[in-house]
């Protein structure tokens, strides 16, 4: 069951957004300057965008594995993303 918007609720920021007011809220939290209410307040918000960002991630995540597939869907594989940073694929070795 899919959650219905309150009409006069702002709409979700998109990443980049999402993931500059995290970080400020972290920043707030972090500096021990808010009262017990505000900071649970600032923790409830951080959890709220960080579950968005987690979720625009993963339909990104989905749409690149559709758009990676090759047309003939009983070859389609997914490669493995290198989260290591590490960039040590060499040009040869991409895939298109």
């Amino acid at each position: 069951m899919s959650k219905k918007r309150d009409p006069e609720q702002a709409p979700e920021p998109d990443f980049e957004s999402a993931i500059k007011e995290l970080e400020s809220l972290v920043e707030k939290l972090e500096s021990g300057d808010l009262g017990l209410a505000d900071s649970l307040t600032h923790f409830e918000k951080g959890v709220r965008l960080s579950r968005q960002c987690h979720g625009l991630i993963d339909r990104a995540r989905q749409a690149v594995e559709v758009l990676s597939s090759p047309e003939d869907e009983s070859s389609a594989r997914v490669l493995p993303f290198n989260e290591s940073g590490d960039d040590s694929t060499k040009d040869d070795e991409i895939p298109f």
